[in-house]
């Protein structure tokens, strides 16, 4: 026999390699793939008038109807008449997608992928491999997370092949490049490497495609998030998000136009955009769907909204500690007291109380989901201001900042910024005024030091190194000129929707 078998943890793993003898290519399809223990994998086989087609499947997979007429018109031949896999996939095959192959591999992933695999008495070491597949799928609907007042309705689902097909229909042009990976030991997940060859930087395309074609991972189990986890170095102590996702594809669409890359993984409705910057996660796609005046108007409010987010109640926890340096016209925003527990305490209760009821609420029915509401208002309404746990002011600051996360749709930024507000906090606490300087320090050290995707590109760009039209650009809403693609600033980074 012309096979090695190892085993792997207990299990016997026997290599597929095809052979001359139709017979003993049946019996290592069958053992390779357990077919007689596997519900879900079909196999069939038809005569032909004398000779033998044999065809393995996947329920669930497989186009029922397209796969039965293709069959019916099989059914309808004389024979085979000797015919190689290449000679009859030419006269008798009658579906556009399909291949002739002799690699056991190509053959394990097609199935295991969806494809449907013919094996015939009269084809030897090739067998026929027909991708008519069909994998559920829900609507291409707006993604809840990125909602706009204008513009387009649909939105990223998790098969990957819908996904590339609504970038296409935006980018019609033969530049745009699709690279396809499988990923995963075990997995063979379907990633894909998007691009312009004419815009993107084709060095940082090239690194992305060594990267992935060098990864060693059993599974992406959790979709982009695990690809995301072995691509990219990590810094457990640094929150900033690595990477800006998008569930729009108008929104990706642009950023391909901007030279960017996505990386489209399949099980996933959201698309990876690279390179990222911190200031790439502050632009949204209402931006772009507005003249700019008012685009700009919102551009600039989301960012402050970010810095209050970020240092306002810090800041006012710091007045409260020196009322006495607080000038008269600022007196109304010290509490005349400061409750049963320590003002810190109270802080940090509601940021987990905060956290608690989200997550409570994921959880909740959604027929039960308003009485949720009513008992989380009253918990951090009336009832803890009675007993003295928690002050007005406490409550009033705390909403704002929770409520201001909500303002830009990272849930990985959103939590950055609440893990270093609770660091300031604390800072603050500590050592008063040094330690509230201490934490702004700390908090543009990690900013500075946040690893991305692409090694040559800083998280502070256009920062650092400092590009001031790009920088401009991305705080003010930049007017295209029609028909060009390009603004009339030219084609930077922060000129078209990120979908951050």
């Amino acid at each position: 026999m012309d096979m090695t078998e190892t085993t792997v943890a207990g299990f016997q793993t026997v290599p597929l390699i095809f052979t001359e003898q139709y017979g003993e290519n049946v019996r290592r399809m069958d053992r390779t793939f357990a077919v007689a223990d596997s519900f879900d994998l079909l196999k069939k086989v038809i005569r032909v008038g004398q000779d033998e087609l044999t065809f393995y499947y996947i329920d669930g997979f497989v186009k029922d109807g397209t796969m039965t007429k293709v069959i019916m018109h099989l059914m309808g031949l004389q024979g085979l008449e000797g015919m190689s896999a290449n000679a009859f996939m030419e006269r008798n095959m009658p579906y556009v997608e399909s291949e002739v192959t002799d690699d056991g591999e190509t053959v394990t992933r097609s199935l295991l992928s969806g494809a449907t695999v013919v094996l015939g008495s009269t084809f030897g070491a090739e067998v026929l491999v027909v991708d008519a597949r069909s994998y559920p799928a829900r609507d291409t609907a707006e993604p809840e997370g990125d909602l706009v007042m204008r513009g387009a309705r649909d939105g990223f689902v998790e098969t990957m092949i819908f996904n590339t097909a609504l970038i296409r229909r935006r980018v019609r042009h033969p530049a745009l490049t699709m690279t396809y990976f499988a990923i995963g030991k075990y997995s063979r997940s379907d990633v894909c490497l998007c691009y312009m060859r004419d815009r993107a930087n084709m060095k940082r395309v090239q690194t992305l495609k060594q990267k992935l074609s060098s990864l060693q991972v059993d599974a992406l189990t959790m979709g982009q998030e695990s690809l995301m986890e072995v691509l990219i170095k990590r810094r457990w102590y640094n929150p900033f998000p690595k990477i800006r996702m998008t569930e729009r594809p108008d929104a990706a669409a642009a950023q391909l136009l901007e030279g960017s890359i996505l990386l489209i993984c399949d099980n996933s409705p959201q698309v990876m955009v690279l390179p990222t910057s911190i200031f790439d996660f502050l632009q949204e796609t209402n931006d772009f769907y507005f003249p700019p005046l008012t685009g700009s108007y919102i551009r600039l409010l989301r960012l402050a909204i970010f810095f209050l987010a970020l240092f306002f109640v810090p800041a006012w926890y710091l007045l409260v500690c020196h009322a006495e340096l607080v000038p008269s016209w600022l007196t109304f925003a010290i509490p005349e007291h400061t409750g049963r527990i320590p003002l810190l305490a109270q802080l940090l209760l509601v940021e987990f109380i905060i956290d608690g009821l989200r997550m409570a609420s994921l959880n909740t029915p959604s027929m039960l989901s308003n009485s949720l509401s009513v008992v989380g208002g009253l918990i951090l309404g009336d009832f803890a201001v009675d007993i003295g746990w928690l002050i007005p002011e406490v409550i009033l600051y705390m909403a704002f900042v929770a409520i201001a996360n909500y303002t830009q749709r990272s849930y990985e930024l959103g939590y950055a910024v609440k893990f270093l507000r609770i660091l300031l906090l604390i800072l603050t606490a500590l050592f008063e005024l040094w330690g509230f300087v201490a934490g702004v320090i700390v908090i543009i050290a990690l900013l500075a030091s946040n690893t991305t995707a692409d090694e040559d590109r800083s998280y502070l760009y256009p920062l650092i190194p400092f590009d001031g039209k790009a920088l401009l650009s991305l705080i003010f809403r930049v007017r295209k000129r029609p028909g060009s693609g390009k603004s009339d600033k030219s084609v930077r980074p922060g000129n078209s929707p990120s979908g951050a």
